[in-house]
């Protein structure tokens, strides 16, 4: 990783320069700058903020979405609908309110419809209908009431009317005169009792439907059917169930008794005909994993629930989530300096960065000794970010110095003592170890020394984590790297999957084209490596190449990431897609020579996240942080946990 210090050396010159260390700065002033809340939509993060404000209105933009604080995730704000109208059983998104009035209003323009309070049992509001009206045997589909003096009304419109009670069934009005009374028990009867579509054996049949009705009501299941019609013009079947957790209970004829009944009871539900007209489910649902394991009417009971259990998501009755704490990708970004203020302005133009890992120690003599550039206010303000911080360490990429260190023991002691001591001291989550230009002679010492610097910083509670070059799986044993050994002994392996193409090389082409990074992380598997140890390291910039006339590579030079849009418009360099790299390659001509690059934008970061993900490695880090525009990381952040 240094060497892209040594590679980039003016441009990282300039950028530490411009912002001297602040050693033992303020920590909330360094953090001043940093984003502290971040917007999410259901339970997928969207956009961070440095203020609560801007947040918040951010996230008004978006249905369902709701803000949290980074550092310890409190919920601070959300737009959640308190309230769902149900017609017929059923719902959609545009039924769902913020306020009680906005719902009843839209459940009052509409029949056998309720408004379910989504923290509470049941209904709210309903529209149900309580009584129907009946011209002889025929109704309407809007002759339902929910008042008796509602269907009174509207039957002073019709002759020979009659108002069934649909919580009892029961005939309770009519307007009949004794006339036609006479005159319908007079005629030739057709109605017919009748039991599971047969007859009911030795029953009369009749000719005024009062006197059917009310001997169906006699008779438990019972229907009134008209023999001239072949219809049923009346039923006493019970339509309505109640279910407790699926198991059906107990049937009704009217919904009225059915929810009284239901009420009784936890996890229960009144269903017509399949579909849910009353509920006592919670509607908030806890998973671990694809396992539900409690239920809550209330979101902060939810909340305050799930945050003792990992791989938890919080989920609606309907399949929406809307909180989930499971595993992420992690993000890691060296800063490639030790100057506390340059590293934080690095860090406060992220987003969803898991882990900083500034530039802090290094080996600078054969005895052990250890250059210490750290800052403890940096390390408090990163807490307070929820940040990790994982200094790096590296050996100036000084072979002979380090083959030296190699062979003595007590200068190993004398290094590891004080490095995990001040790790520990500042309170740090481990240790990045960044050794390279190691000698191939020197790899079974170099394996001995990471083991010996991992088992004293285990004993300190600290991590450590080694960056790795991609290399190639045909020459890596001759290397000083056993991958196979060091990745048992270390917490974590970075892949520092770049440079395929280097300021050596002979021939130009892309410094990580994008088959090449996933063959490399296939090799790191294959050696044995779980993928739970492994990230993926990402460059953020890019090597531009100068070509003469006779197609003599002349030199190259290193492009930071963010400057490459301003290139190619101030050039005119023409892109083609490379399929080989996966990337964009550009050209231009300047002063008689062609100058080519293969670019690194938003999308192949994007790309190479997604090869992590779908190798399931525990994580990306980023060289480095400060090459890159502030836009990518809101992408980033999105492509963190989806």
């Amino acid at each position: 990783m240094i060497k892209k210090l040594t590679l980039l050396a003016a441009v990282a010159m300039l950028l530490t320069s411009i912002a001297a260390p602040a050693r033992e700065a303020d920590a909330a002033a360094l953090g001043s700058g940093m984003t502290k809340f971040r917007v999410y939509q259901n339970d997928m993060p969207l956009k961070e903020f440095a203020k609560e404000g801007d947040a918040i209105r951010y996230a008004g933009g978006y249905a369902y979405s709701h803000v949290e604080t980074i550092s310890d995730r409190k919920w601070l704000w959300d737009n959640f609908p308190r309230y769902k109208v149900y017609a017929n059983g059923t719902s959609i998104a545009k039924w769902e309110f913020r306020t009680f009035d906005q719902a009843a209003a839209v459940a009052k323009t509409m029949k056998d419809a309720y408004v379910r309070d989504l923290q509470n049992v049941g209904w709210s509001f309903d529209t149900f209908s309580k009584f129907r009206l009946y011209q002889g045997d025929a109704t309407l589909p809007n002759w339902g009431f929910r008042t008796l003096e509602d269907a009174k009304k509207e039957a002073k419109k019709w002759a020979n009317a009659h108002i069934i009670d649909l919580s009892t069934n029961a005939w309770i009005w009519d307007n009949l005169t004794a006339a036609q009374v006479a005159a319908q028990k007079a005629a030739d009867p057709v109605y017919q009792l009748e039991l599971d579509g047969e007859p009911v054996p030795d029953s009369a049949v009749y000719s005024f439907l009062k006197d059917a009705v009310a001997a169906s009501l006699q008779l438990p299941n019972s229907q009134v059917v008209h023999t001239g019609k072949d219809k049923i013009v009346y039923s006493n079947v019970p339509a309505y169930e109640v279910r407790q957790n699926g198991k059906l209970i107990k049937t009704y004829i009217g919904l009225e008794p059915a929810v009284k009944y239901a009420k009784t009871l936890a996890n229960a539900e009144v269903l017509l005909e399949g579909k849910q007209l009353w509920s006592s489910y919670p509607y908030l649902e806890v998973y671990q994993g694809d396992k539900k394991i409690k239920t809550f009417h209330k979101l902060s009971s939810a909340l305050a629930y799930a945050k003792y259990y990992a791989n938890i998501s919080i989920r609606t009755l309907d399949g929406r989530k809307l909180w989930n704490n499971a595993k992420t990708l992690q993000l890691l970004g060296w800063n490639g300096s030790s100057g506390s203020q340059t590293i934080m302005n690095h860090v406060a133009n992220t987003q969803g960065l898991s882990i900083d890992s500034p530039t802090w120690f290094e080996l600078t003599d054969a005895d052990g000794t250890m250059k210490d550039t750290s800052d403890i206010a940096v390390v408090n303000a990163l807490k307070e970010q929820d940040i990790l911080v994982t200094p790096l360490v590296h050996n100036g990429f000084d072979r002979s110095l380090t083959t030296e260190f190699l062979t003595n023991k007590a200068a190993q002691t004398k290094f590891i003592g004080a490095l995990v001591a001040k790790a520990s001291a500042l309170g740090v989550h481990g240790i990045n170890l960044d050794f390279e230009e190691v000698a191939a002679s020197d790899r079974a010492a170099f394996t001995a020394f990471v083991k010996q610097l991992t088992t004293a910083a285990h004993a300190k509670k600290l991590k450590v984590s080694i960056d790795l070059l991609r290399g190639d799986a045909a020459w890596n044993h001759l290397t000083a790297y056993d991958h196979a050994a060091i990745g048992a002994i270390v917490d974590t392996v970075i892949v520092m999957a770049y440079d395929e193409h280097w300021r050596g090389s002979k021939e130009p082409g892309s410094v990580a084209g994008l088959h090449w990074v996933e063959e490399g992380v296939k090799q790191y598997l294959d050696y044995g490596i779980p993928r739970s140890k492994l990230m993926l390291g990402i460059p953020f910039y890019v090597r531009e190449w100068r070509i003469d006339a006779a197609g003599k590579l002349v030199d190259n030079r290193a492009i930071l990431m963010k400057e490459l849009p301003e290139l190619i418009a101030e050039q005119n360099a023409v892109g083609v897609f490379d399929a080989e790299s996966g990337q964009t390659k550009y050209t231009y001509v300047k002063d008689g020579y062609t100058h080519v690059f293969w670019a690194e934008t938003h999308d192949t970061v994007l790309k190479r996240i997604a090869i992590a993900k779908k190798y399931d490695l525990a994580g990306v880090a980023f060289w480095r942080l400060g090459y890159e525009d502030a836009d990518l990381w809101t992408k980033i952040l999105r492509a963190k946990s989806s």
